[in-house]
């Protein structure tokens, strides 16, 4: 993995609409979530763009600070859209307010994403001017992401205020 830092930028705020499960790393029901919303995405009307976008809501921002595997937190895969309107019964909303963000690319099988993790939360973080802020987390599926492709590209957002 090359360690590169991150690109600090403003994310607009952004309505997504799609699927949420519970889950831990342990008990990680990621692939059973994408492809429950995969199979109604076409059913979302107001589709903004073709990105994907994998969320992490943690319920403290010490979650990496107390780091433990079981941990639950909340996973969605969602879709931007213009408006909240005809939403699927089936599915979900939820808005990401503008905030600032340390945007890492990741190249790589999501099962080697934890080298990328660990540089940044041990390495970048703690010797940056910055801290967690207590927002989403996620990852922008965009043209380049390959599902099990070592060449698959994605964005991950780390959602950061200064310290």
């Amino acid at each position: 993995m090359i360690k590169q830092p991150p690109i600090i930028q403003t994310f607009p705020q952004k309505k997504l609409v799609g699927k949420s499960a519970r889950m831990s790393l342990i008990q990680n029901s990621t692939p059973i979530l994408w492809k429950s919303f995969m199979q109604q995405r076409k059913s979302i009307e107001n589709s903004v763009g073709t990105d994907l976008y994998s969320i992490q809501v943690y319920d403290e921002v010490s979650y990496f600070k107390n780091f433990n595997p079981q941990t639950e937190f909340t996973k969605l895969a969602m879709t931007e859209v213009s408006s909240f309107e005809n939403i699927p019964e089936t599915m979900e909303t939820l808005t990401i307010a503008s905030g600032l963000y340390a945007v890492f690319n990741y190249k790589g099988l999501p099962q080697n994403f934890s080298h990328m993790a660990n540089y940044i939360f041990g390495e970048w973080l703690p010797n940056s001017e910055y801290e967690l802020d207590n927002r989403p987390h996620f990852e922008v599926l965009g043209d380049k992401y390959i599902p099990n492709s070592e060449d698959s590209q994605e964005e991950v957002w780390i959602p950061i205020q200064i310290r």
